[in-house]
């Protein structure tokens, strides 16, 4: 099959749809697929990738807590059209299919099986409000609707009732489950914290740091790790020198290369966001590589976990939670061990294989339902295509 995957966020920032996209679509590649992506782009991609086609430029705008980089171009009509008249398309699977204003105009003018996958389950709500009508339309023309998670398909379920199947997001099992070189400086009888996100304040880093201050004390033999990119809040650097707060270090963005090392070489991971995740992929990364995990009881990580199995959840914003279920596995080696264990086990159902193959049979069972059948699988493509990143 020939598929377009349409994003509405700029391919030059990564993010987490950029990232699922571009799995997605190396995956279709080893499935012998073709793909095109569609995208804003507003500077240099982050590889030189013929699958790439770019449209229109972003803008920042404030989403949920985070910024999102859209294209807000509203003349690229023509340019759609001629697009899909040339490619003709199989299927076109759109991200975030109601965001403005690519993924809407695509939707508009395909003539071809679309199938929708909703990320967020917030931050769109109030458009999703003052334009239900006008998107309505649109909506009514997805053959197939697709959800990350089970809260991602509450939220625009209540806004847009219909039929939504499930498919998660996926990781790539191997690279956090394999043994990685070890990260010299970190190669000593300290126990490691890890915590890995955006420097944004939905990820409630500054209750970790609360939470770790104060069992600092009773536990000295302990180091906490961050990365991510950004910059910590104001009250971050507050606590840390209030509480004369020692071995934090703020890594910032790693490498793709790296991130596994990061992973492998913790003995807790972390992550205290309080709310607005649809999804957990950070706590999947951790359960395949291994650790127990901390982290709050939001809806997107209560549906990848289960507390006390492969770790604890502790409510949101809870500087008491944290510090008593960190110090509870920092106190177990053996938990530790058992909790990282059944977590692998858990984590390899989310394989990218796994998952991709499930949306290839996805795309069948909605082109089914439209009565359009896709073109077979061409040999002689499967090798012709270059990796997305």
């Amino acid at each position: 099959m020939k598929i377009a995957l349409v994003s509405p966020y700029d391919y030059a920032y990564p993010g987490g749809v950029m990232d699922h996209i571009s799995n997605l679509g190396q995956h279709l590649v080893k499935a012998g697929h073709e793909i095109k992506v569609i995208a804003p782009l507003s500077g240099p991609p982050p590889t030189t990738d013929k699958e790439l086609i770019p449209m229109g430029r972003s803008f920042p705008v404030p989403s949920g807590g985070s910024t999102a980089r859209i294209s807000l171009s509203v003349w690229l009509e023509p340019t759609i059209k001629r697009l899909l008249k040339e490619e003709s398309f199989d299927i076109i699977h759109l991200h975030e299919p109601l965001a403005p204003v690519l993924p809407l105009s695509i939707l508009h003018l395909s003539q071809t099986v679309n199938v929708g996958t909703f990320h967020a389950f917030h931050g769109s709500g109030r458009i999703y409000w003052l334009s239900k009508y006008l998107l309505n339309s649109s909506f009514k023309k997805l053959s197939g609707r697709i959800a990350v998670s089970n809260p991602a398909m509450g939220f625009v379920k209540s806004h847009f009732p219909g039929d939504y199947q499930v498919i998660p997001n996926g990781i790539e099992y191997s690279r956090f489950s394999t043994p990685q070189p070890p990260i010299e400086e970190l190669k000593d009888d300290k126990i490691n914290i890890l915590f890995v996100g955006r420097l944004e304040k939905r990820k409630g880093l500054k209750y970790l740091l609360a939470a770790y201050s104060n069992l600092k004390w009773a536990h000295p033999n302990t180091r906490l790790l961050v990365v991510g990119p950004g910059n910590p809040e104001p009250e971050a650097y507050r606590l840390i020198s209030e509480r004369n707060i020692d071995d934090v270090f703020f890594l910032g963005p790693v490498s793709h290369q790296d991130l596994p090392r990061y992973y492998q070489a913790a003995d807790i991971f972390c992550s205290p966001a309080t709310g607005k995740e649809s999804f957990g992929i950070v706590l999947l990364e951790a359960m395949a590589s291994g650790k127990p995990i901390v982290a709050t009881s939001i809806e997107g990580y209560s549906s990848v976990m289960t507390n006390e199995k492969q770790g604890f959840l502790v409510p949101p914003k809870s500087e008491d939670g944290l510090q008593e279920a960190l110090e509870t596995l920092i106190d177990d080696a053996e938990l530790r061990r058992e909790m990282g264990n059944r977590g692998m086990a858990s984590a390899i159902q989310y394989d990218w294989e796994i998952v991709t193959s499930r949306i290839i049979e996805y795309y069948h069972q909605s082109a089914a339902n439209q009565k359009i059948t896709p073109k077979p699988i061409t040999p002689a493509k499967q090798h012709n295509q270059i990796p997305i990143r």
